[in-house]
Order: structure tokens, then sequence, then C-alpha cells
């Protein structure tokens, strides 16, 4: 597990949009959500509405970025293809990413889909852990608090990443 108060690693990624995304491009937010998050996935599957929700219902300084790590020819259904179709079908408007070498997943030290990371301002980690955790760490940010550790924390839960 990646300790609370590590910083963000950096990413360059292509995005559904069809431009490349990093670290950088959300810098002036003060809040970065990372969903590592796949299409198959059947716990992605079921946060997916309420991803949507919460986004929507965020101010503009708090960002989401969803990243697919599920690289793996044996799961077409996470394709870059497929990505685009499933983003468009659950009405998700925030960035989502391909992560075809897996190195974020990597870098970030992702274990399953979804894996939510939350960053301050600063970009060090403050939560990480279920979707059920997740409106309560970026009040708590928002407010400039930090995330209470353990109680409001849960460890993420469902499928593996598929590594290739």
């Amino acid at each position: 597990m990646v300790p609370l108060g590590s910083s963000a690693p950096d990413f360059n990624l292509k995005g559904i949009d069809g431009r490349r995304h990093s670290l950088n491009t959300y810098a002036d937010k003060k809040v970065l959500v990372v969903i590592f998050m796949c299409n198959h996935c059947p716990y992605v599957q079921k946060i997916w509405p309420d991803l949507v929700a919460l986004e929507k219902k965020m101010p503009e300084t708090v960002q989401f970025v969803g990243i697919n790590s599920n690289a793996n020819p044996a799961y077409p259904e996470d394709s870059f293809e497929k990505m685009k179709e499933y983003a468009a079908a659950k009405g998700q408007e925030f960035p989502y990413l391909y992560d075809v070498e897996q190195s974020a997943a990597k870098a970030y030290g992702a274990q399953c889909t979804p894996d939510i990371f939350v960053y301050g301002e600063d970009r060090t980690l403050a939560y990480r852990g279920a979707f059920e955790g997740l409106e309560s760490a970026i009040q708590s940010l928002l407010e400039r608090k930090k995330p209470i550790p353990g109680g409001a924390q849960s460890p993420s839960m469902g499928c593996s990443i598929k590594w290739a």
C-alpha cells in the first residue's frame, strides 16, 4: 500500500478525447481524484453511475480522472474503443485515460478496479480506498481538513488489474 502523504506520480496518457493528459493538466484543481477503473469489472459497473453523479455535483475545483490499466488483450471489453462506448453510455464527462503500458498503475501501486486515490492541492495522498469514503474525503479536503485515517477510509475491493 502506498502510504498516505505520498506524492502523486506523474503520468502521460491518452484520453478518449484524443488528447494527452498528465498530472500537470490538473495543476489548478484543489482536489484530484484518480480512479483506476475498467469497463468489464462488475465492481466498477456497480459504482459507475454514482461516480458520474458525484463528479457532476462537485465544484469545478475538484477533478476526477479515470484510468484504465487493463491493457491485456485477453480482455477486449477494456479496449480503448470500448472505453469511448462505455463512457458515453454512462454519461461520463470526466477524462478517461488508457494506461496501455500499465506504467501509471505501477507508479500508483493500484491493485484492483476500482482503486481510488484522492490528492489534495499539494498533490499528496489524502485518501485511498473504496467509493463509500470518497465524498467524505473530498469534502474534508475542500474544507482544508485531512480525511480521518481509519474510520473514513476503507480498502478498495474489486477485480484485480489484468496485467499484460
